[in-house]
């Protein structure tokens, strides 16, 4: 398949959100981290809050793991207090950044259109989205899921994305930090109905997040059009999130 930025497509990638959890001293998590990642069957990716970007990414230097950001602004600079954009990230030595997740949906009111223009800035800038979707449990239980999902993929991607290179997270909101996981077969089902409504439906990388554990990434791993993880709670104990990557090269070994 096609190499697009150096990431071979469809490879699987496990990345780490560490939402706003971190100080100076939780650097030497990338110590832990680097042997892993370093003979690992997937990409790996970490995003720690935006005061440690630049220090993660001088800590990650020569281990192959990226990092990214947890969000940006739609605009490239501007009197936006507080506020990051795209291009800082990328100056920082960012490669990605998680845009549209569910806490930022419902805590800051982003909607679909604020999410595609932030997608857009973050291309511009030379980095690569991870675009969460997900559905809350009222709209599972109303048997809506898929057209919620369908409906955030519709609004959130930029025009053209066949051509760019983006990631999908797929989030589903009742099982995010709450230690519930959808069952395989929901993620099975929701990943091919994602699959179907992408534009570039072969290359693009569909991780899943909610609760993902050590004890649990292999089976959900082993899905098919499951590429990966976003990985909250669990990412930020070196040990967990290196049994997760871990557990990528087991995904096709008989579970016991």
């Amino acid at each position: 398949m096609a190499d697009r930025g150096g990431w071979m497509s469809r490879r699987k990638l496990i990345a780490g959100n560490w939402k706003m959890n971190g100080l100076s001293g939780a650097l030497g998590y990338f110590s832990e981290l680097a042997p892993v990642a370093a003979g690992a069957s997937a990409d790996v990716l970490v995003c720690p809050p935006a005061t440690l970007i630049h220090a993660a990414v001088q800590a990650c230097a020569g281990t192959g793991i990226r990092v990214g950001g947890q969000d940006c602004h739609a605009q490239d600079h501007g009197a936006y207090t507080g506020d990051i954009s795209a291009a800082m990230l990328r100056d920082c030595g960012a490669t990605h950044v998680i845009l549209g997740h569910s806490e930022r949906r419902a805590a800051h009111g982003e909607t679909d259109g604020d999410v595609r223009a932030k997608a857009v800035a973050a291309l511009a800038a030379g980095l690569v989205p991870v675009i969460c979707v997900g559905e809350t449990l009222a709209e599972r239980e109303a048997g809506r899921a898929v057209e919620v999902v369908a409906r955030q993929l519709a609004g959130s991607l930029p025009e053209n994305s066949a051509i760019l290179d983006l990631v999908i997270a797929y989030e589903p909101v009742w099982a995010i930090g709450t230690g519930r996981t959808a069952s395989a077969a929901d993620v099975a089902a929701m990943h091919a109905a994602i699959r179907e409504r992408l534009p570039d439906p072969l290359t693009t990388c569909i991780l899943y997040g909610g609760s993902v554990k050590p004890g649990n990434a292999r089976e959900l791993l082993s899905l098919a059009d499951v590429d990966g993880a976003l990985v909250g709670g669990a990412s930020l104990d070196a040990a967990d999130f290196s049994a997760i990557i871990e557990a990528v090269s087991l995904e096709n070994e008989p579970l016991r």
